[in-house]
């Protein structure tokens, strides 16, 4: 259960750029989508609009207030597109219970947002390998699905939208937009299984505090509509409120407890 939602919650921590110690991007100039799309879109992103390549985001992960582990991001450029990898390990009394050592990449197109490639290994109580395919001629996600300790073999295909992101570049497209109080747009997600619907509503300005220390943010909420994910929980991320709009700080709360992802550093 805490494998799933790792990756689940790690893939709101998608940044542009973060504080005084990097290079802040020029400021984006986008309109927000005048209605939103019961099915949802990925809108292409500005062209003055810059991925943080070469750049490490690490996060604390937090369960009713005790450590359960650590989280990183990196971007880097790959070919004329994007990649993005990431990680999660559990730790403390998570890691007794149910041991988590896994990483995740993905394939995004740099000029429409589009995901092209999902992989995962989990490393837990189960090992499996997993890749996820857009095949947009086809309209069509494709899921091939190893288990490392049986040897067992999944195939499966499900319609999909001609562009749609992957669980984790889907909140960086987020972070991409305007993000104006009061606004909200729906985007397609695909991680395998049935496409999921995300609505994305921004709720209000607030001042946060995190490791990496005290931020204007804005408070998004991100609600599955449809899908694997639909009725699972809902998700707040704060993001700074400039124009990196980075990802600071997550909380989800679930039948067995609340999660936090806070931000405790950029590498570089």
């Amino acid at each position: 259960m805490f494998r799933r939602l790792s990756f689940s919650l790690l893939a709101t921590f998608i940044a542009m750029c973060v504080f005084g110690m990097l290079q802040a991007p020029a400021q984006i100039s986008v309109e927000p989508i005048a209605q939103t799309e019961p099915q949802g879109r990925i809108v292409p992103p500005p062209a003055n609009y810059q991925f943080p390549n070469g750049q490490k985001f690490v996060y604390a992960v937090e369960w009713h207030m005790f450590n359960a582990g650590t989280a990183t991001m990196r971007f880097d450029r790959d070919g004329d597109g994007e990649k993005l990898s990431a990680t999660a390990t559990t730790a403390g009394t998570v890691n007794f219970i149910y041991p988590v050592h896994s990483w995740f990449d993905a394939r995004i197109e740099s000029k429409t947002f589009c995901s092209t490639v999902v992989f995962k290994h989990e490393e837990g109580k189960r090992k499996r390998e997993i890749q996820i395919r857009a095949d947009p001629t086809r309209g069509k996600s494709v899921l091939d699905e190893k288990n490392l300790k049986t040897g067992e073999a999944r195939h499966q295909e499900e319609d999909a939208p001609a562009c749609a992101t992957d669980i984790l570049g889907g909140f960086f497209y987020i972070g991409s937009r305007p993000l104006l109080p009061g606004s909200e747009e729906n985007l397609p997600v695909v991680d395998g299984g049935k496409p999921t619907v995300v609505r994305a509503r921004v709720e209000a300005r607030e001042e946060i505090q995190v490791p990496a220390g005290d931020f204007s943010a804005v408070r998004v909420l991100l609600d599955p509509l449809s899908g694997k994910f639909e009725g699972k929980g809902q998700i707040w991320v704060w993001y700074s409120d400039d124009a990196a709009h980075t990802p600071l700080q997550m909380k989800t709360k679930l039948q067995w407890g609340t999660v936090m992802f806070r931000l405790l550093r950029i590498e570089r």
